[in-house]
């Protein structure tokens, strides 16, 4: 197990859907490298151990994205809001995006409204919603 000065030096963590489109182009346009440093993106297909272990500790990653910074685990609305919050204006993608999602009001109404288009997007391109690693072990 890490300590606290581990995991508050350690880089930020992005966990996505990589098979959702809006998804990849969202941790693509978010600017954080230049506000929090180095910024790991982590498709949350990819089969990384980590993933297992957030399900484990109760993050639906089909009900919402997770930014992991400073040893705190933001999930869905509350992560779209902190790296809206986080990420720099310097394009206009991110004005748009600090300008509407740094407001948790609005990251939470506006939230299903994403949870949507990535079920869209998973619609048209023939792909499934992320397997729960809970639901395998029940079994």
């Amino acid at each position: 197990m890490s300590s606290a000065a581990d995991r508050n030096s350690s880089p930020a963590l992005i966990i996505y859907d990589g098979d959702c489109f809006f998804c990849q182009n969202y941790t693509a346009l978010v600017r954080l490298r230049e506000t929090v440093g180095a910024v790991e993106l982590l498709d949350a297909r990819s089969g990384d151990s980590r993933i297992a272990e957030y399900w484990h500790q109760g993050y639906d990653l089909n009900e919402g994205m997770l930014f992991v910074y400073k040893g705190r685990i933001f999930h869905g609305a509350e992560a779209t809001h902190m790296l809206a919050t986080l990420s720099s204006s310097d394009t206009i993608f991110s004005t748009i995006n600090r300008l509407a999602l740094s407001n948790p009001i609005v990251a939470r109404l506006s939230y299903p409204f994403l949870k949507l288009g990535r079920l869209a997007s998973l619609a048209v391109r023939g792909k499934r919603i992320l397997d729960d690693p809970r639901r395998k072990r029940q079994r």
